[in-house]
This record gives C-alpha cells, structure tokens and sequence, in this order.
C-alpha cells in the first residue's frame, strides 16, 4: 500500500522536527558548561597581564644580581670607563685640584735643594705666566698624560675590584671601603691614582711633590635622591635574581596552557612581554634625563652620564634581547596560525621557495621525498635548536638573537627547497 505524498512530508518533517529539539535540548544542557571557557579566558588573561608586569622587575632583578653577586662582571662593566673622554677629563680636573690644594707653592720651593732647583725652574719656565699657574698647568699636564694611560687602566680595573664588595654594601645600605654612600651619593676614593700622580711630578722634576701627604678625594659614582630610597628595593631584586625571571616565564606559559584559543594567547604574551620590556626602555631614558639634571653644580654632567649609561648597559642589553625574543615568538606563532593573511603569507614563503626550486630543475629524489615526509619533525627540531642556541649563549644581545633568527629562518628555507615529492611539474616552454 502506497503512502499519500502529503502523509510522507509530514512524516519527514516530524522527523526533522524531533531531531532539532533534541539538539536544542543538548545545547541547553551544555550551556552552563559555557562559563568555564569564560572562567579560563580570565584567568588566561589575568596570567598574561602578571607577566607583563612582572617583566621589567625580572630584567632589573638580573641586573642587580649582575652588580652585587660578579665581581668580574662588575669590573668588565666598569673597565671602558677608564677609556672614556668624559670620565678622564672629570678624573683630571679632580685629581689636580686636590693635589694643588695642598701644595703650597712659595713654601715648597723654599725648601727645594739647589741642585735640584734648576731642574724646577727649567720645567716651570716652558709654562709661561704666574708661578701658580703654570704649576698647576704642570700638574694638571702629568696628570692628563697619566690618565690617558694604561697604567690608569690598570688602577681604575684594580679599584673597581676592591670597591665591589663595598658598592654593594653602598647599594644595599652598608658603607666603607673604597666606595662610601655620603648622604644620597656613592663616591670612589681616586687617593691611589693622586700617590701615581705624586710618583709622576717627582720624576719630571718637581721632587716638591713627594713631600705632599696622603690625600683622599672622592669621585661621584652615583648620587640621587632615590639612591637611600632604593636600597631595600635593590636588596629584594639581588636575592630574586635568577627565580624571577623563571616565575614570569612560568606564569606566562600558565597563561598561554589555561587559554581557550592558545595561539593566540602565544602572541598576546609574547607581545605583552614585549611591551612590558619596552616599558622598562622608556622609563630607563626618562630616569637618566632627570637624574642628569638632579645633580649637583660640581659634578660632571658628561662624566655621570657616561657611568649612568654604563652602569645601565646590562639593562639596556636586557630590554633589547626580551623585546626581540617577544616579536619574534609573537611573529612566528601568527604565521603558523590558521589567519587568512598568515595563510596567504606561507602560501607566498611555500610558493617563493617553490618557484626557485621548479627555475633551477632542481628534483630532490630520495632526499626530497624524504623531506617531504619529514617535514614537520625538521622544521620543530630547526625551532627547538635556535632556541637551545640562544638559552645557551652567554648573555645574549638583541643583534644575537635576530641573528639566530635569521639563521633558522634560512635553515627553514633550505627545508622548504628541498621538500620535493616528485610531483610531476609542468615543464617550461623554450
């Protein structure tokens, strides 16, 4: 017996009907499930937003156990200043006028033995003008060509040496030693570079200055208001150290798992890490801007400034190699993602590489078809070495890390050339 036609679309349509009831019935049973994708996307983003913050107090953690717990990293860092224009001439200034200070000229000559008097006076007379200045010219002459030495090099790296212990004593709210913390200023005893300077006047001839006693003057390594201020918070950022930055990454990477959409709270991290870094630069060029102009009338703004910026060298060292490792994580995670414009981007890189490959007839064979099934497990083991290599490198700056970018990159090229599965090609018209 044949069913009506009217009697089989009802039936269909009953049938339809009870299956989207049924579905309408499955989403409201899972529609209280919908909170917990809401309640990991907060907690995602809380992580992230924490790692960001956390970052330039991680970078500034690893400067401070840099400076406090290296000496020989200290003294590397401090070494160039021996060589710098700036710090040399402030030096110069400072050493000559604490050694005429207590030179009294008219007495001093008084007592000069005649023998040696026309050894004084012939040095003198190529000076010209008053007697006192051109004794300090002298001075101020030896001392200059003692500074531009290596031999200064030699007492400023030995200094720095055995002020280390006292600079962080100075930091971290101890004084004494060679580096003492006056008020809000640390400053750096140069009484061993005046007794080179005293040895030197003696053998050009002005044997008056042996007689000049042990002088002790300072020389402003750092003064600021905040530096008393700082001192605790420096303490706590030297004794974090290396756990920091290892809690960031942590909490970074938990924000990343906890996301719904991972990839793109990859490139959100890696961004906001970036930005956090960028953020540290900021503050670091303002802060130099105002303590230069924070500093008293009889300190060098040059010479401070050269100790400022290599002091802070580590730190900017630091800012450039997260903000590049942060672009270069957020770039790569977008371009492997499913968006249109990173699709049509490896369909370009894919299609580039492609071309070259199909121009230079070049057919991989075994080693091709190789590749080709190997290709993924390749291209993660190109990732997972460049980022061993730059784990590995001893302080790595920024200029290493694109460098190390690049070579993977070209390594990655070199996968994609030879991936051939001998798929037939068209051949070229001649």
């Amino acid at each position: 017996m044949e069913r009506h036609p009217d009697e089989s679309a009802a039936q269909t349509e009953h049938a339809e009907l009870e299956t989207l009831r049924a579905r309408v019935a499955q989403l409201e049973t899972r529609a209280p499930a919908r909170s917990r994708p809401r309640l990991r996307s907060f907690f995602a983003v809380l992580l992230i937003l924490v790692a960001a913050v956390l970052t330039p107090l991680s970078i500034l953690s690893s400067w401070a156990s840099d400076v406090a717990g290296d000496t020989d990293r200290y003294v590397d860092m401090m070494e160039p200043l021996a060589a710098d224009p700036d710090v040399q001439a402030a030096v110069t200034r400072r050493v000559t006028d604490a050694v005429m200070s207590h030179l009294d000229i008219d007495a001093l000559l008084a007592d000069v033995a005649p023998a040696d008097r026309p050894v004084v006076d012939k040095a003198l007379q190529k000076l010209g003008g008053p007697l006192t200045t051109g004794v300090t010219n002298f001075v101020h002459g030896t001392v200059e060509r003692f500074v531009s030495s290596d031999a200064f090099e030699r007492v400023w790296s030995n200094l720095n040496r055995q002020a280390h212990a006292s600079v962080v004593k100075a930091l971290t709210g101890e004084g004494g030693g060679a580096v003492k913390l006056n008020g809000d200023t640390v400053t750096l005893d140069l009484a061993p570079v005046i007794d080179r300077v005293k040895q030197r006047l003696v053998d050009r001839g002005l044997t008056v200055a042996g007689k000049i006693p042990e002088i002790h003057t300072d020389f402003t390594i750092l003064t600021s208001d905040s530096v008393g201020k700082a001192k605790k918070g420096f303490r706590a950022l030297e004794l974090l150290g290396f756990w920091l930055p290892v809690f960031t990454l942590v909490v970074a990477a938990g924000g990343v798992l906890l996301a719904v959409r991972r990839r793109r709270a990859l490139v959100t991290a890696a961004l906001a890490v970036a930005v956090g870094a960028a953020l540290l630069g900021l503050g670091l060029w303002a802060g130099r801007a105002f303590y230069l102009d924070s500093l008293p009338s009889d300190v060098s703004q040059p010479a401070a400034g050269a100790v400022f910026d290599t002091l802070a060298g580590y730190l900017r060292a630091g800012i450039r190699l997260v903000v590049t490792v942060g672009v270069v994580v957020a770039l790569a995670a977008w371009l492997t993602g499913p968006g249109r414009a990173a699709t049509r981007v490896m369909a370009m890189w894919s299609g580039g590489i492609g071309a070259v490959r199909d121009a230079a007839g070049f057919t991989g064979g075994p080693v091709g078809r190789w590749v080709h099934r190997a290709r993924r497990p390749l291209n993660w083991t190109v990732v997972v070495v460049a980022v061993a290599v730059l784990l590995a490198w001893d302080r790595p700056t920024g200029l290493v890390t694109v460098w190390i970018a690049l070579c993977a990159l070209f390594v990655l090229a070199v996968v994609e050339f030879l991936d051939d599965d001998s798929t037939p090609h068209l051949a070229a018209t001649e």
